[in-house]
């Protein structure tokens, strides 16, 4: 399967392997991460929308899509370590805006926590890492052999599963479902996904260790976040937002209606039009944020007002 010429994901070497990468756009660097899984085509629209204003990076994690799998386990911290060595290898010497769905937004909290200075802000979609709850569907890849087995590429399977990141069917496009099928049957697909799978949790659900270790890391940092999910979220529950504003109460959020785990998609241009404005003031919030220009009487900080006048509508 082609993509249109103007639009054909390039590859770069990271790590002596290909990466299947796509880059448009001037101005700030953006990055963003897909899930498990998934590849770069997952934020085709939101792409497209940001390379008016941006220098956008959308990259397929090695195992996945384009890209040939690390030598190394395909490990949470594996991974981040791959997304700071890829911008190392096309030059971004900037901090950059990075943006991650699902696995992605773990990925996207672990470079930040790791390596802060790379990061400009961090944009959680319906991300992991904010409760144990996930789809039976991954719970089951923790169970060996049936992972495997199920793994298998198939018509039917790569529909429902398509199905199940939208709340609205007509975005399982036939595209979506013959793609998806097309890396299922890549020779690496099923076991870089069961890696990553055993590495985040077990049948039970995702794992408690990380999870804490990690929150712990990122609430303690001074960058401007931005969490949001969709409310009918089949994957990740859009319960888990709660848990993100407990444990990252400086962090803007939002909460997409009749949108299910993709909200790039679902509501790409509603998404953009948050995300550009949540990255013009994010750097006058983080200056509230640590006093430095405390608004008088104590009160609240702007991102809390538009956070529930947004929630309020």
């Amino acid at each position: 399967m082609t993509a249109p010429a103007a639009r054909r994901p390039r590859h770069v070497t990271v790590d002596g392997r290909r990466v299947c990468h796509r880059v448009d756009g001037d101005g700030p660097p953006v990055v963003l991460l897909h899930g498990i899984g998934r590849s770069l085509r997952d934020f085709t629209e939101l792409h497209e929308l940001l390379a008016d204003r941006f220098r956008v990076h959308s990259v397929d994690l090695p195992g996945y899509g384009g890209s040939l799998p690390m030598a190394q386990p395909c490990t949470l911290p594996a991974l981040a370590g791959f997304v700071g060595r890829y911008l190392d290898a096309v030059g971004v010497d900037q901090p950059a805006h990075v943006v991650g769905n699902s696995l992605g937004g773990a990925i996207a909290m672990r470079l930040a926590a790791s390596e802060p200075a790379r990061v400009a802000s961090l944009t959680l979609v319906n991300s992991a890492g904010f409760g144990r709850e996930v789809t039976i569907a991954l719970r089951l890849l923790a169970l060996r052999p049936l992972g495997r087995l199920l793994l298998r590429p198939r018509r039917w399977s790569a529909r429902r599963a398509e199905l199940s990141l939208f709340h609205d069917p007509a975005f399982a496009t036939a595209e979506r479902v013959a793609y998806a099928l097309e890396v299922a049957r890549l020779p690496y697909t099923a076991r870089v996904m069961l890696e990553t799978a055993h590495h985040l949790g077990t049948f039970r659900g995702v794992s408690a260790q990380w999870r804490e270790e990690l929150l712990s890391e990122v609430e303690r940092l001074d960058i401007p976040t931005f969490v949001v999910w969709g409310d009918r979220d089949l994957i990740l529950p859009a319960s888990h937002l709660a848990a993100a504003r407990a444990r990252l109460p400086r962090a803007r959020t939002h909460l997409f209606r009749d949108c299910g785990h993709m909200p790039q998609i679902e509501c790409a241009e509603e998404f953009h039009r948050l995300l550009v404005d949540f990255w013009s003031t994010a750097g006058t919030e983080a200056a509230v944020a640590a006093g430095d220009h405390a608004p008088p009487g104590g009160a609240v900080p702007p991102a809390r007002d538009r956070q529930a006048v947004a929630e309020a509508g």
